[in-house]
């Protein structure tokens, strides 16, 4: 039986409510009830905390796919991050910790390529007409570091085959861009519609 991890994350400065958090627990339960082995975690938004439980839950659950998902608030649409870079940002994460190096693995190559069939899954997503695209950025935060960390996973002869990140938009109608421009909002139901077709094309 393929067994998928799905992560998440709380929230962090500047993003007091994660749709992640609640995103996770509703793709999990899905899945489950369509015979899939699904495990959903949700990361306190600290690099302590990946370093710590990622391998753990590696090591436990034994996962065929991880699908790691993140907020990103900027963002107007669903993105499928095909790759990681290795950097890590000065902003602190929710604990107030500051990294010390700008680099996550020193000496690694600039980028690692993700581990996914991205083509299926972009067009699994675009299928729920909810905006997706591809991405070359996941950031130098949490989202692109755990990202990382997955991808040195995936790399081990028996680690995961697949390890994908996908980033979402904002939803609810409280978030109001800094600039004056118009800007769609996203729904959670549409989140969800769009990470069950992802998780269906990973399975599959």
């Amino acid at each position: 039986m393929t067994t998928i991890l799905l992560t998440g994350f709380g929230d962090f400065p500047g993003a007091p409510i994660n749709p992640t958090t609640a995103l996770v627990a509703h793709l999990a339960r899905t899945a489950r009830r369509r015979g899939v082995r699904c495990i959903a975690h949700v990361f306190a938004t600290r690099y302590a905390a990946v370093d710590r439980e990622l391998p753990a839950l590696i090591a436990a659950h034994r996962p065929d796919a991880i699908v790691m998902f993140g907020l990103a608030g900027r963002r107007r649409r669903v993105s499928i991050e095909t790759c990681a870079r290795n950097r890590i940002s000065a902003f602190p994460d929710a604990g107030g910790a500051v990294p010390q190096r700008r680099a996550i693995a020193p000496g690694a190559p600039a980028i690692a390529c993700g581990r996914a069939p991205f083509t299926r899954l972009l067009a699994a997503a675009r299928a729920t007409r909810v905006a997706t695209g591809m991405s070359r950025d996941a950031g130098a935060y949490l989202c692109n570091y755990v990202y990382w960390r997955a991808l040195e996973a995936a790399a081990a002869p028996e680690g995961p085959r697949i390890a994908v990140f996908i980033h979402v938009p904002r939803v609810g109608p409280k978030f109001r861009p800094r600039k004056r421009v118009k800007q769609r909002q996203f729904t959670f139901d549409e989140l969800v519609r769009v990470g069950r077709a992802i998780v269906a094309a990973v399975k599959a």
